[in-house]
Parts: C-alpha cells; sequence; structure tokens
C-alpha cells in the first residue's frame, strides 16, 4: 500500500506529512486528484489510485478558522475497499500513523517533517 497525506495544521500550511514511498509525491498527488473537482468531500478514483477529501473529523481549524481538510492518495489492496467518502475516513483515518499522528502535532508550531 502506498498513502500519501497532504494537510495542514492550526499554524503550519499545507504540506505532505505521508509521501507513499515517493521523493516527490506532488505528481501522483496532482495525477489522482486531477479532475476529481474542488468539493469539500471527495472519493475519487483515478486509475489504480483512489483521491480522497474530508474534513478534519473533529472539526479542527487552523488559525484563519478555516476547518482543515485531509487529502490522500491511496493505492494497492486499500482501494479494493474505498468506493465512498465515508469508506475511506474508515479505512484510512483509523490507521495509526494517521488519526493519532495529527492528533499529536496539529496545534505544533513548525510542521513535521515528511516521511513514508
Amino acid at each position: 500500500m502506498s498513502l500519501i497525506w497532504a494537510t495542514r495544521g492550526r499554524t503550519w500550511g499545507f504540506r505532505f506529512l505521508l509521501k507513499g514511498g515517493f521523493e516527490d509525491p506532488l505528481p501522483e498527488y496532482d495525477a489522482a486528484f486531477s479532475g476529481a473537482g474542488d468539493d469539500p468531500e471527495i472519493c475519487h478514483r483515478a486509475g489504480a489510485r483512489v483521491a480522497l477529501r474530508f474534513p478534519d473529523p473533529q472539526g479542527r481549524k487552523d488559525a484563519a478558522g478555516r476547518v482543515i481538510p485531509h487529502e490522500f492518495v491511496v493505492s494497492g489492496p486499500l482501494t479494493e475497499q474505498i468506493a465512498t467518502v465515508e469508506d475511506g475516513f474508515r479505512v484510512i483515518w483509523g490507521r495509526p500513523e494517521v488519526a493519532g499522528e495529527f492528533e499529536r502535532i496539529w496545534q505544533s508550531p513548525e510542521p513535521p517533517p515528511a516521511h513514508g
């Protein structure tokens, strides 16, 4: 499984927290979200990948008062379990490297380095 995760924190801007094993995840991210639209909730299949977007489940907001979005590009076997935003949330958000990590870092003044 490959998991790319882009989000922002309370004071730091949008960035990749998980890179899905790519040195530069941006091309994969752009390809997956191409044509997906700008809705706050998205589940978009792009070839062998699923682009997934949903607002922070706890309603956390950044310093400007905007709800924090979480955007994922999922590839590998987990894509078979994701057909809707709800599926994606259930499959991805509960992973320890996602929900627990965001709880730990979202209020940090500096973003953590991307990994994975």
